[in-house]
């Protein structure tokens, strides 16, 4: 069984299903498809649901997403604990604030819950797989 957490930019590429040259909400449909069907555990948080809220602005639809977390039993929600907040701002700190704290929550979720982060965002990339292990969808399509 292979555990994943799910950055906010990969939820965002899904639900707003951009029609640019690549299509990301593809490769994130078929990834999350691909552990639906599996053994495989998605981990989300209250910061994945900040962010979306945030980005989304229209309430009827952040209800509908955060309904859609809720009812996927493949999908397991995560407090953050006070050593994730630790980990988290040292992380920042020593990064001299590259990505947001946001960001170093979900590195120190994924650290904690040893779980793949899945993200297309490079800074956060770069300063993850130094800690735990990074992939982008596409990459765990086979």
């Amino acid at each position: 069984m292979s555990k994943y957490y799910i950055d906010t930019c990969i939820w965002l590429n899904l639900f707003k299903k951009e029609n640019d040259k690549v299509q990301y909400w593809k490769f994130a449909k078929d990834f999350l498809e691909k552990v639906m069907f599996s053994k495989d555990i998605i981990y989300y948080s209250g910061f994945v649901l900040k962010e979306i809220e945030h980005i989304i602005k229209n309430k009827d639809l952040f209800k509908e997403k955060k309904l859609f977390f809720k009812e996927e039993k493949k999908f397991i929600y995560i407090k953050a604990k006070n050593e994730d907040y630790e980990f988290a701002r040292k992380l920042e700190s020593n990064n001299n604030y590259k990505i947001s704290f946001y960001d170093c929550l979900h590195i120190a979720l994924a650290k904690r819950k040893k779980a793949v982060l899945i993200t297309r965002d490079k800074d956060l990339i770069h300063i993850a797989e130094k800690h735990i292990l990074t992939k982008k969808p596409e990459e765990l399509l086979s």
